[in-house]
């Protein structure tokens, strides 16, 4: 590679399938780098990235992890981002702000589709980024295959950099294709220098023509060499791939074995010469007003130091101390996992933790001026998928779940809390059973708080189907004054979707008007649960008669009215039970439509019709109607049977009449509950 001039610090943010080998891949780039002189293992539970106790649990990384290192005079951070589904949102938000991403994958051509999503969101946001073909130390791996498989689920090129020399059907080595050196793994080293084997000469030159011929799309000088069968100097070859890679036209592809560290010098090499610096992913992505700008893109709330705001300076100084607006830097640090260093300042492209920001959060540019929220482009927060009941063991800790609650909440925007009116339950919102798994083991050991978990309750309601004229009296005598209400009132069924209507039709003052809101107030009371044990929607009362006792009457009294007349009458308008309906868009790979319409049609929906789902190669939306009592669990079938990548949206639309053994059985549950 041609000589290059000391960068300012840089980016990279490692992503990529669930156990592709991303924090794998973090021990072997720190250790190349010199940062750490053993490298850890998830088994052993001693990798930099992973740190978090629930990540230690669980072998797998549940939020990001920042790691930084020196290589040759340079600075860099590394963004160790959750491979599953389930912890996108943070993997998104470090995306973001990384110079460059390196996605990781399996040598597995039938584990390509799990790539797809991430291969898109990167396109999509113009995110320069490169593969790394993981553990290609396994026996027949077959990286041609890999990389059809790979281009399958791609809309920009990939180009392949290295050629893999085999010993049988092991990969023993590589041929780089620009440099055109040759060389043998040595496991746990770095790999040696050798002669390229003769016998593949022709598939190295074929390789290495495809490779000039993709970057000749995007150049016309280098087509021109090309069609005169010239043969462009090296170090013309790597501005190219530079240029293609920071404008997000080529997709370089790399292989290795970072367990053994094997490609990996070569992987960071590549890094240091083509990885676009802060200004150019500054540039790119619409620039700041002001100096020093930071963005905050991860929040710990740590159990000794506090709230930290991790956050990417995109130009000018930090420093301890300083003051962005009304917020204050106390402590300032570089972080090694869950190690910190506490430093006097960063500069442009570094990346660094910033103490007690009680005012700053997750997506905020910070300038002398201030947080402003989101003033740059930003991933939009992740729709809840699933939710559970939630609420403390202890009734005292109340107070104490609601704080801590909030707090992982600012960690990870895409957990959500909200309280269902209906069946009086909280429930805590995220985007899968272990996600929500893991925010309780949060809570236990980081908050002391143990929480009760059940699956949420449906919120049915109930309605009626004929009208009925009922008269009620509330009647009650003791020393002094008595107690006295008279109503009538006719009960009649709306359209659905209406409501409910009060009215009064009073003539003659048989209930004077000062009474009436309190009749009103007691048919509101008891249409909270009505004879089927649920709220009453869609009905119409009013008020046509009454009577009054000059002494005895009262708000008091003509409530009980109101609540008599409403347990009398609404048994007899034949109430039946409403269940809420949702409409739902399923998206999946287009092989697994048929799986999705299977589902809907399994779970009592009722389908709309499927279409390619715009913006996505190879995709289709599928719509339906669903009962929500269905939505539970539906995202883990539907990633089970989509290889992980399947999902959906959802919104309440509508409540229909819900009869027979499913109705019997929804009702008899709900009078066992209480």
């Amino acid at each position: 590679m041609p000589a290059k001039s000391v960068s300012a610090p840089r980016c990279v943010a490692l992503v990529g399938p669930y156990l592709s080998g991303k924090t794998t891949l973090l021990e072997a780039l720190l250790s190349t780098c010199g940062a750490i002189h053993r490298r850890g293992t998830a088994k052993e539970g001693n990798t930099v990235g992973d740190a978090a106790p629930e990540a230690r649990k669980r072998n797998m990384s549940t939020e990001v992890s920042v790691a930084s290192a020196e290589f040759l005079g340079e600075r860099w951070h590394f963004l160790d981002c959750p491979g599953s589904i389930e912890f996108l949102q943070d993997a998104r938000n470090a995306m973001m702000v990384a110079d460059v991403a390196v996605v990781v994958v399996d040598p597995e051509p039938d584990k390509a589709l799990v790539v797809g999503p991430t291969l898109h969101y990167l396109r999509e946001n113009g995110i320069p980024h490169m593969i790394f073909i993981n553990k290609v130390d396994h026996p027949h791996v077959p990286v041609a295959e890999v990389m059809e498989a790979l281009q399958s689920v791609s809309t920009q090129s990939l180009v392949l950099r290295h050629v893999p020399i085999r010993d049988g059907e092991n990969i023993s080595g590589y041929v780089d294709l620009v440099s055109e050196r040759a060389y043998a793994y040595q496991p746990g080293e770095k790999s040696s220098l050798i002669e390229a084997p003769d016998a593949m000469k022709d598939d190295n030159d074929m390789a290495r023509q495809e490779l000039l011929e993709e970057l000749s799309n995007n150049d016309d000088t280098l087509l021109e060499m090309l069609l005169e069968d010239a043969v462009p100097p090296k170090e013309d070859i790597y501005g190219y791939l530079t240029k293609d890679l920071q404008d997000n036209t080529v997709v370089p592809v790399f292989i290795g074995a970072a367990e053994q560290v094997s490609g990996v010098l070569r992987l960071m090499k590549a890094l240091r010469h083509e990885a676009p610096e802060a200004g150019t992913t500054l540039e790119r992505l619409g620039g700041v007003n002001g100096e020093p700008a930071a963005e905050i893109f991860k929040t710990y709330h740590m159990p000794r130091s506090g709230k930290l705001s991790v956050a990417r300076v995109w130009s000018g100084t930090v420093k301890d101390g300083m003051n962005f607006g009304d917020h204050r830097v106390s402590g300032l640090y570089r972080l090694m996992g869950y190690d910190q260093e506490k430093v006097d300042e960063a500069v442009a492209g570094d990346v660094v933790a910033m103490g007690r920001m009680d005012g700053v959060n997750t997506g905020d540019v910070l300038t002398p001026n201030g947080a402003n929220s989101k003033a740059m482009p930003w991933p939009e927060t992740l729709a809840p998928l699933y939710s559970a009941a939630i609420r403390s063991e202890k009734r005292e800790d109340e107070v104490k779940l609601s704080a801590a609650i909030s707090k992982m909440i600012d960690e990870d925007e895409s957990l959500k809390i909200s309280h269902d009116n209906d069946t009086h339950q909280m429930l805590l919102w995220g985007q899968g059973d272990i996600h929500l798994q893991v925010a309780a083991d949060k809570l236990k050991e980081r908050y002391n708080v143990t929480v009760m978990t059940a699956r949420p309750e449906v919120p049915y309601k109930e309605t009626i189907r004929k009208p009925v004229k009922q008269h009620a009296r509330h009647k009650k005598q003791s020393g002094g004054h008595g107690e006295f209400g008279d109503v009538q009132v006719e009960i009649k069924p709306l359209p659905r979707g209406s409501g409910f209507q009060f009215d009064e039709t009073i003539h003659g003052g048989s209930v004077p008007k000062n009474y009436i809101p309190a009749v009103e107030a007691g048919v509101k009371e008891y249409l909270t649960e009505g004879p089927l044990g649920f709220p009453v929607v869609d009905l119409s009362v009013n008020l046509f008669d009454g009577q009054h006792h000059a002494v005895d009457s009262s708000d008091m009294a003509f409530r009980r009215a109101g609540i008599l007349a409403m347990k009398d009458g609404l048994p007899q308008c034949a109430p039946v039970l409403l269940e809420p309906i949702c409409k739902v868009t399923l998206s999946v790979p287009s092989e697994f439509t048929a799986n999705a319409q299977g589902i809907i049609t399994k779970r009592r929906g009722q389908i709309l019709g499927f279409n390619p789902k715009e913006g996505w190669d190879g995709w289709d939306e599928v719509g339906a109607f669903m009962p929500q009592s269905e939505l539970h669990d539906l995202i883990i079938e539907l990633r089970s049977l989509s290889q992980g990548v399947g999902t959906f949206e959802w919104e309440f639309d509508h409540l229909t009449e819900l009869a027979g053994r499913e109705a019997d059985m929804v009702i008899e549950a709900r009078r066992e509950a209480e």
